[in-house]
C-alpha cells in the first residue's frame, strides 16, 4: 500500500446533460477498462460491505425454508437468463430481473437471496471478463451492485417468511421500495464519489430502471403464488424474457444506429472546421475557441442535451460560410468599406446554405448559424430578428463570438485584455446581447 497521503484525485465527472445515447457510449467505452482509482476503492468497500450484510442476514435470520438444491439452481440460473436481457439508459441498464427476485423472495430462505443474487450475475459475467469485453475489476462492480437484494431480502425476513399470496402486497411493496432504497444508496454513493453525479441527477438517471421492476413486480407475484405448488411454472416467464430480449436488441440496433448517425454528423462537422482553418487559419482557431466558451455558457443556463449538442456544432461551424468570401476581404487589414462589409454579412446566409446541403442535424445547424449575427435589439442581421425570437443558441454564439473576437489579434488592431473585453460585452447586454446570456459568459470566464 502507497505510504502518500490519502488525497485523491477528482472524480472523473459525467455530464448528465448529455442525452441517453451519450451517456451509454461512456458506460460502454468504461466497461473494459479498469476502475479508476477513486471508483475501485468506492466500488471494492460496497462489495465488502454487501458481503459482510449477506453474512449478517444469515446470523440473525436463519430462516424456516428448506428448498431443494434444485430450486436453488433453477432460480439462481433463471436471475442470470434474465440479467443478460438488457434495456441500456444512461449511466445503467434496466434489466427484467424482477421477474425472478420476487419469487426468489418467496421461495428461498431470504438471508440466502443477496448471495444468490450476486453469484448469478458473477456467473453469468464470467464470459465477458474471460474474453476481455469487460475489465475483471467489474465483477466488484456486480457485487456492489447486488444491494438492492438485501433491501427486499430484509423486509420478508422481518415479517416473517411470508407465502406468496395476494393478501402480501403490502408486505411485498415494502420489499421493493426497500430494494430501490438500498440499490439507490448504493449506486448514488459510488455515482457522487467516482463520478461526480449529485444524487438528485441519479434519481432522474435512475427513475426509468425503477419503473421497469415496478410494472414487472405484480406478474413476478403471480409467477411465485403458481411456483410455490410447482416449481416448474417458474418457467413460464421464459417467453415473456424471450420477448423483452428481442426488444431490448431493437432498442441496443437503435443505439448503435443513433451513435453512429452522431459520429457521422460531429466527424462532418469538425471535417468543415478543418476546411476552414485551412481557408483562414484566423476563423478556424477562432471557430474552435468559440465552441468551448460556447459550451461553458450553455452549461451555466442548463441547456438540454440536445441544446448542448447543436451549441457546439453551431459554435464550430457558425462562420463557415466565409469559406465563400474573397479572401482579400477577410483579411483586409484595414476597416471595411460599406460595400465589403454588406458581402461578409452574407456569410451567415452561405453557412445555413451549405449545411443545408448535408441536412439532418447538419439542416438544422444551419438554421442556427443563420442567426448567430442578430442583435437583442433587433438591428441585427440578416432576419432582423429580436429578443427571444432569436433561437437561446445563436444568442450564446453571437456574445461568446464577439468576446473571443475582441480579446484576439486581427490584422487591424490588437487584442482588448479581457476584462476590457468582458466589460465592453457588459454594457452591450439588452442592447447587442442578451443579459442572461451575458451574465453566464461572465461567470465562464
Amino acid at each position: 500500500m502507497s505510504t502518500e497521503p490519502a488525497r485523491l484525485p477528482a472524480p472523473p465527472v459525467i455530464d448528465t446533460n448529455q442525452d441517453s445515447d451519450a451517456l451509454i457510449e461512456e458506460r460502454r467505452a468504461r466497461a473494459a477498462a479498469p476502475l479508476e482509482r477513486r471508483d475501485s476503492r468506492v466500488t471494492s468497500a460496497s462489495a465488502l460491505a454487501f458481503l459482510a450484510a449477506c453474512a449478517a442476514l444469515q446470523l440473525v435470520f436463519p430462516g424456516e425454508r428448506h428448498p431443494s438444491v434444485a430450486l436453488f439452481a433453477l432460480l439462481i440460473s433463471g436471475y442470470a437468463v434474465a440479467s443478460k436481457v438488457e434495456f441500456e439508459v444512461g449511466i445503467g441498464s434496466a434489466i427484467p430481473t424482477q421477474l425472478v427476485f420476487v419469487p426468489m423472495l418467496f421461495l428461498l430462505p431470504p438471508a440466502m437471496v443477496p448471495l444468490c443474487v450476486a453469484i448469478a450475475l458473477l456467473l453469468v459475467n464470467a464470459a465477458t471478463y474471460l474474453k476481455g469485453q469487460d475489465h475483471p475489476e467489474r465483477a466488484l462492480v456486480v457485487v456492489a451492485s447486488s444491494w438492492n437484494a438485501v433491501g427486499g431480502a430484509l423486509v420478508i425476513a422481518l415479517a416473517g417468511e411470508p407465502e406468496a399470496a395476494w393478501s402480501v402486497w403490502p408486505v411485498l411493496l415494502a420489499a421493493v421500495l426497500a430494494q430501490f432504497a438500498f440499490d439507490f444508496l448504493g449506486s448514488a454513493a459510488r455515482a457522487w464519489v467516482a463520478f461526480g453525479i449529485a444524487p438528485k441527477a441519479h434519481v432522474r438517471l435512475m427513475a426509468w430502471v425503477y419503473g421497469v421492476d415496478l410494472a414487472l413486480t405484480p406478474i413476478a407475484l403471480l409467477t411465485a403464488i403458481v411456483a410455490e405448488e410447482q416449481p416448474l411454472a417458474l418457467l413460464v416467464v421464459l417467453p415473456l424474457l424471450a420477448l423483452l430480449a428481442f426488444l431490448a436488441q431493437e432498442r441496443r440496433r437503435r443505439i448503435d444506429h443513433a451513435l453512429e448517425l452522431g459520429h457521422a454528423y460531429r466527424g462532418t462537422a469538425f471535417l468543415l472546421g478543418d476546411v476552414i482553418e485551412a481557408d483562414d487559419e484566423y476563423t478556424g482557431n477562432h471557430s474552435r475557441q468559440v465552441v468551448s466558451l460556447t459550451l461553458a455558457v450553455a452549461d451555466r443556463l442548463r441547456l438540454s442535451a440536445r441544446q448542448r449538442r447543436s451549441a457546439e456544432l453551431t459554435a464550430l461551424l457558425h462562420d463557415v460560410g466565409k469559406i465563400r468570401i474573397p479572401p482579400e476581404i477577410i483579411n483586409k487589414p484595414a476597416a471595411l468599406t460599406a460595400e465589403e462589409r454588406a458581402v461578409i454579412n452574407t456569410h451567415t446566409i452561405e453557412g445555413e446554405r451549405m449545411l443545408e446541403r448535408v441536412g439532418g442535424l447538419l439542416g438544422e445547424v444551419g438554421r442556427l448559424v443563420r442567426s448567430c449575427h442578430e442583435r437583442w435589439d433587433g438591428k441585427g442581421y440578416p432576419d432582423g430578428l429580436a429578443g427571444e425570437d432569436i433561437p437561446l443558441v445563436a444568442r450564446i454564439v453571437c456574445c461568446c463570438d464577439a468576446y473571443n473576437a475582441m480579446t484576439t489579434d486581427r490584422p487591424y488592431r490588437a487584442a482588448l485584455p479581457a476584462a476590457e473585453a468582458l466589460a465592453e460585452v457588459e454594457t452591450n447586454a439588452g442592447t447587442q446581447f442578451d443579459p442572461r446570456v451575458v451574465e453566464a459568459l461572465r461567470e465562464a470566464v
